[in-house]
């Protein structure tokens, strides 16, 4: 009878101890390491291994294994906002404020007279002076806490604290999360006006009673309603929450602060503030360009009524998001700004010198806001146009390359892809090509 192969596989001690794995441990932690063992023993335990092989392949593991499993990749989709992708990528000053905020930094601490200060102050600022017309502001950790945090500080009735809401605004957005089912979780009541088309100001008035503790009004960013329909203007709406004494809550979703004539239909934070909203709501990593980040600006007196509720401890940014966010609204220019407004006759030759070097089609393609912004707006460009199978060898490369694959092509835009990295792309088809041959 002969023996079990399996005796064969080398033990993890015996596998710890190999110079090469030792040497792995200078960049490698404990965990990751004995992870990496017991899932290559598990490979030859499985008989998808031969014992032999289990020693080399640890040390080829360990040598190449990092300590995250992100993967950088080049978004060659033409949709800039890219949720799967990370959302908004950082300018290169938000990225400096990250590793400067990696150690100690003076995040509640007056360095003038060592006594405790207030969170972020400098962040705060910078959010202010591009909305000079918000009274305050505060900064929580995205988008869905803001809305949270004030819908549920500001909703105080009589008995249960009631939002009134049209129904037209009561969205979904990605991975099957309902502005209905946010609001409501912290006890709050939705009240429903109007209809799915439309709404109109009387639908609002006759709402409102006794435990209405505010009004609410929400951009549906990822989708429109055309044809025979109807809202009530942020101003009507102010007014008419002015005449009855609670606040106005608007959420614009994508964090434009001034009008784009590359997006004209998209709210804007100033004209929100400006038309009377008592807060305006934004996320911080969308037309911004910014970390995640829900940004909440408005009236002090509602600012501050927000800020001592107990949600906004549990919603608050962390240093990162606070030093990146700093450093987006300081800076000259972003990466989204920067691919909005690209411009035309550039992509056109950055993509034609990639198809000429391949030997590939470039065709006219139309990319996208993405992320909930621009919805319905195409961005006129160009694509190379590739076979479709092109796409898994690109998408699963180092670096990843995502491209867009459509009615049974694969295509490559160069819109959010920065120049220095176009020699990396004609690498990597010119690599798939020679393959595929």
């Amino acid at each position: 009878m002969s023996s079990d192969p399996r005796r064969a596989i080398p033990s993890t001690d015996r596998l710890l101890a190999l110079s090469e794995v030792v040497e792995a441990g200078t960049r490698l932690g404990s965990p990751k390491i004995r992870r990496i063992i017991s899932d290559v023993q598990a490979a030859a335990r499985r008989g998808d291994l031969a014992p032999a092989d289990v020693t080399p392949r640890v040390v080829a593991a360990v040598q190449t294994a990092q300590t995250t499993e992100l993967s950088p990749a080049l978004n060659a989709t033409g949709v800039i906002i890219h949720t799967n992708l990370g959302r908004a990528p950082l300018a290169a000053a938000a990225r400096e404020a990250l590793a400067a905020a990696a150690g100690y930094v003076d995040l509640e601490l007056d360095l003038a007279d060592g006594k405790r200060a207030k969170r972020g102050t400098w962040a705060k600022t910078a959010l202010l002076a591009r909305a000079p017309n918000a009274e305050d502001a505060l900064i929580v950790n995205n988008g869905a806490a803001a809305l949270s945090l004030a819908t549920t500080a500001l909703s105080v009735g009589e008995s249960r604290p009631e939002v009134v809401i049209s129904r037209g605004e009561l969205v979904e957005i990605g991975a099957g999360f309902r502005l209905p089912d946010l609001i409501t979780s912290t006890g709050v009541q939705l009240t429903e006006v109007g209809t799915t088309n439309r709404t109109n100001l009387d639908d609002y008035r006759n709402a409102i009673g006794a435990n209405t503790g505010a009004l609410l009004k929400v951009h549906p960013s990822n989708y429109w309603i055309g044809g025979f329909n109807a809202t009530v203007p942020t101003k009507a709406l102010a007014n008419l929450a002015a005449a009855h004494q609670v606040p106005l809550i608007v959420d614009v979703g994508s964090g434009l602060f001034e009008p784009d004539p590359v997006l004209p239909d998209e709210p804007t934070i100033s004209q929100a503030l400006a038309d009377g909203a008592d807060v305006v709501i934004a996320s911080g990593d969308k037309l911004l360009g910014g970390p995640q980040a829900g940004l909440l600006l408005g009236k002090a007196d509602v600012i501050a009524q927000l800020a001592k509720h107990p949600l906004a401890r549990a919603f608050r940014a962390d240093k990162f998001a606070l030093a990146a966010l700093e450093a987006t609204l300081n800076a000259p220019s972003t990466p989204v700004h920067d691919a909005l407004h690209a411009d035309a006759s550039e992509l056109l030759e950055r993509t034609q010198r990639i198809a000429t070097a391949i030997d590939a089609e470039v065709v006219p393609h139309e990319g996208r806001v993405g992320g909930g912004g621009g919805v319905g707006v195409p961005i006129h460009g160009w694509a190379l146009s590739l076979e479709e199978h092109f796409a898994e060898p690109l998408r699963t490369g180092n670096p990843a390359i995502l491209p867009r694959v459509a009615d049974g092509r694969c295509l490559v835009d160069l819109r959010c892809v920065p120049p220095a990295d176009d020699q990396v792309i004609i690498q990597r088809l010119s690599e798939i090509v020679e393959v595929q041959r």
